[in-house]
C-alpha cells in the first residue's frame, strides 16, 4: 500500500489563472504517475462554476487524472459547510484505489472558534471577533483488501503569513507597523495550531473507538517537525509526560530518509520539510519505505519573482509504502 500526498498549488481550470491548465498537467501528471500511489491526498485543488447560478465543481480533477492509473479511483473532497459544495480555493481531495466507506470533515466541529480582540486595529475597538480556520480537516475511512480499515486525515494548515489586521496594511505584503505585523503573525499561528488541535481531537476519537486503529495523517502542515502544530499532532510522551499515552502518539516515517534529503519546500534558499505523513503505531508496524520526490524542486521565492506563469508545484510530493501482509 502506497500513501502519497501532494500540494499541487492552486490547481484550477479557470481561464487566465496563471499557467494554462494543459501546461500544468504536462508537469503534474508524470509526478503523479511516478508516485504509483494506492491512496493519493491532494491539497489546493480549486473549484469553478459552469454558470453563475451553478454550484462549484472539481472538474479539474477529472482532467488531472485522465489517462492515469487514478482515473478509476474512488474520490472524496472537502466542502464549504454553507453551500455543501467545494470552495473556490484550496480544496482537499483524496483518491483511493479501494472503497471509501465514510467521509467526514472537521471545521470547528470539535474545537470552537476562539474569540479575540485586536490590540493594534485602527480604529481601535473593544469588540471581539472569532478566529476562523482557513480550511477543514478531511477524514476518510477506507476499506483495505485484507478487511481492515484505514483512517486517513488529509489536511492543509494555515501558512505562516500574517493575517490582516484592520488599518494595519499598506499593501498586500507591506505593514504600517511592526506590532501590526506581529499581531497578524500571531493570529496566523493561532489558526495553524487550532487546525492541528482539531485534527488531534479527531485522532483521539478514533483511538477511543479502536486503540489499534490504522491511522495516517498527511498533507501540507506549513510547519517543521519541532514546531507547535507537529507537536500537537504527534503527542509525544516527552510532551505529555505520561507513558501510558504512548499508544496514542503518532510517528514520522520520514526519519528513515537522510536529513540532507528530507525537505519538501525550498524558500529563499532554505530547505524545509513542510509536507508530512504521520502514522499510528499499528500502521507503523507495516511501514517499509518513505520517499520525497524533490530532485527537481525549485525555490518558491525565486520562482515567484523570476518565472512567469510557472506550471510547477513548489512542493515536493511524498509517498510512504506499507506491507499489509
Amino acid at each position: 500500500m502506497r500513501i502519497a500526498s501532494f500540494n499541487v498549488e492552486n490547481l484550477t481550470d479557470e481561464p487566465g489563472s496563471g499557467a494554462p491548465l494543459q501546461a500544468r498537467l504536462d508537469v503534474l501528471q508524470p509526478q503523479l504517475n511516478r508516485l504509483a500511489a494506492d491512496i493519493l491526498c491532494l491539497q489546493e485543488v480549486d473549484a469553478t462554476k459552469s454558470s453563475a447560478s451553478a454550484k462549484r465543481e472539481l472538474g479539474v480533477i477529472s482532467q488531472l487524472i485522465a489517462g492515469t492509473p487514478y482515473a478509476e479511483f474512488h474520490i472524496s473532497s472537502s466542502i464549504a459547510p454553507a453551500t455543501g459544495a467545494p470552495r473556490d480555493k484550496h480544496n482537499l481531495v483524496v483518491l483511493s484505489r479501494w472503497p471509501i466507506v465514510q467521509c467526514t470533515q472537521y471545521f470547528h466541529d470539535l474545537v470552537a472558534a476562539p474569540s479575540y480582540t485586536a490590540a493594534t486595529a485602527e480604529p481601535a475597538s473593544d469588540d471581539a471577533s472569532q478566529i476562523i480556520w482557513d480550511r477543514p480537516v478531511l477524514h476518510t475511512q477506507i476499506d483495505l483488501p485484507d478487511g481492515q480499515h484505514l483512517h486517513l486525515l488529509n489536511l492543509h494548515l494555515k501558512a505562516p503569513l500574517a493575517v490582516p489586521v484592520d488599518g494595519q496594511k499598506m499593501a498586500p505584503f507591506a505593514w504600517k507597523s511592526v506590532p501590526g505585523w506581529a499581531e497578524g503573525y500571531f493570529l496566523a499561528s493561532v489558526k495553524r495550531s487550532g487546525q492541528a488541535l482539531e485534527a488531534r481531537m479527531a485522532i483521539d476519537r478514533i483511538f477511543d473507538a479502536d486503540p489499534k486503529a490504522l491511522i495516517a495523517v498527511t498533507g501540507d502542515f506549513n510547519a517543521e517537525e519541532r514546531e507547535v502544530p507537529l507537536r500537537i499532532l504527534l503527542g509525544d510522551t516527552e510532551d505529555t509526560g505520561n507513558g501510558q499515552l504512548a499508544g496514542r502518539a503518532l510517528v514520522l516515517p520520514e526519519h528513515s530518509v537522510p536529513e540532507t534529503q528530507r525537505y519538501s519546500v525550498i524558500h529563499r534558499g532554505r530547505k524545509q520539510m513542510l509536507d508530512h505523513l504521520l502514522v499510528s503505531r499499528p500502521l507503523l508496524a507495516h511501514f517499509r519505505t518513505f520517499e520525497v520526490h524533490n530532485e527537481n524542486l525549485g525555490d518558491e521565492l525565486v520562482a515567484y519573482t523570476l518565472v512567469a506563469s510557472a506550471p510547477d508545484s513548489y512542493h515536493a510530493p511524498i509517498v510512504a509504502e506499507f506491507d499489509l501482509a
